[in-house]
């Protein structure tokens, strides 16, 4: 028999708060996390401006000091936020019926590239030891296993920008499928380095503006390109049953999940968006929406001039033109920038949050839109709506789109 799944813990470290609470506010007040770069010199850099992770204190978010020596920033940023997730929630799973699926879009950039320029200054016996396993974009799900003794299903997925989203859709079915109680689900990055600036800037995904509160646009005509971000999104998936049994909160049910690929471009996406289409379809489908249901979309939303008219043009086949001018959809990456292998993590939070609470957060910067993007993005002021159901879309270099579909849900 299949499982229910429901959403009982949620983690958020993100340019615009390093807690759930924070983040929610900030979405809903429009706060733009974007600004000029402060944590590396971007003198001989192309861009100057990122979505930064401000005033983070690894202790201070549960993390202890010696694991925050030891590893890579994502994995620290992922550590903080399941600390988040499980607050409250300890103890409360058979171990081998907890498992782990947080994934990163690049691993440990920062970390390669230190080591890098030790072996090229200082020579191969000054590596540090430490190289593979802070690096390895698997191991913050093989550190957050360790912090929480959970020996059960752990896979740490890895399809760049969807990651998040994935690693989200791929616990609620080993959940749905009976294979464990309990998954701690989602992304996780910190790729504000020099490298991976220079090349998605080279690689013409990166916006060129100079002003950090005109430059993540997306839907608007004026949109150039994505701004960088970084941080982590985690939640906790529980089988319905198991949580309602233990008295624990359920912010929503998952419901619904689309998994395809373009087979298109490496990074380009299909100009018609036909497999995102088909990836939402799929996963509307298995949340049974209907036209009495009341939408809310979280939409990949990346400000690139392709990105965001080939995702309208999904939305639009996989719904119909009626069905999809009736939806709320947003962007939150207008405020956040985007934070790759993390975005999923985090936008399954705002979308859960939405529906929770029955408001859905702006699309902030949205203020000439293109002819070719015109549905309802929710421009610049949140608005409040009785949702009954929602999806978090995620599309990235490779093909890959994800989309889950949840659905409110009475404690």
């Amino acid at each position: 028999m299949e499982k229910r799944v429901v959403i009982t813990g949620m983690g958020a470290i993100t340019p615009i708060g390093n807690d759930v609470e924070t983040l929610w506010n900030n979405l809903l007040n429009g706060v733009c996390g974007i600004d000029y770069i402060t944590r590396i010199d971007s003198t001989d850099l192309p861009v100057k401006i990122a979505a930064e992770v401000k005033n983070f204190n690894p202790e201070q978010q549960g993390v202890d000091a010696s694991f925050a020596r030891r590893n890579d920033l994502f994995s620290i940023y992922a550590m903080a936020a399941a600390v988040e997730a499980m607050k409250g929630n300890e103890g409360c799973f058979d171990p081998e019926r907890l498992g782990v699926y947080v994934g990163s879009g690049e691993g440990g950039f920062d970390t390669i590239l230190r080591e890098i320029i030790k072996w090229k200054d200082q020579g191969a016996k000054w590596v540090s030891p430490l190289l593979i396993p802070s690096m390895i974009s698997n191991i913050a799900s093989g550190n957050i296993a360790i912090r929480f003794n959970a020996s059960g299903v752990c896979v740490p997925i890895v399809t760049a920008c969807a990651t998040g989203t994935h690693s989200i859709g791929e616990a609620y079915r080993a959940i749905k499928h009976g294979y464990a109680d309990a998954i701690i689900a989602g992304g996780s990055e910190a790729a504000v380095n020099p490298i991976s600036i220079a090349g998605f800037a080279n690689c013409k995904a990166l916006t060129r503006a100079e002003d950090p509160l005109q430059a993540s646009l997306p839907f608007d005509k004026r949109r150039a390109g994505f701004v960088l971000g970084e941080g982590a999104g985690v939640i906790l998936l529980e089988e319905y049953e198991h949580a309602k049994a233990r008295g624990a909160k359920m912010y929503a049910e998952v419901c619904g999940y689309g998994n395809t690929c373009d087979a298109h471009h490496i990074t380009a996406p299909h100009p018609e968006g036909k497999q995102a289409a088909r990836a939402i379809k799929m996963a509307l489908e298995e949340a049974k929406y209907n036209d009495s249901d009341v939408l809310h979309i979280n939409t990949h939303g990346t400000g690139t001039p392709l990105n965001d008219s080939s995702e309208t043009a999904a939305i639009k086949t996989a719904l119909g033109e009626e069905r999809a001018r009736k939806a709320y959809l947003n962007s939150t990456k207008s405020m956040t920038g985007h934070l790759l292998g993390a975005a999923g993590g985090v936008e399954i939070i705002a979308t859960a949050l939405a529906l929770h609470h029955g408001i859905v957060p702006p699309t902030i910067g949205l203020n000439d839109p293109d002819p070719l993007c015109d549905l309802n993005y929710t421009p610049n002021k949140a608005q409040k709506v009785d949702l009954t159901i929602a999806i978090s879309e995620s599309l990235g270099f490779g093909g890959h789109n994800a989309c889950i579909a949840l659905r409110k849900i009475d404690n």
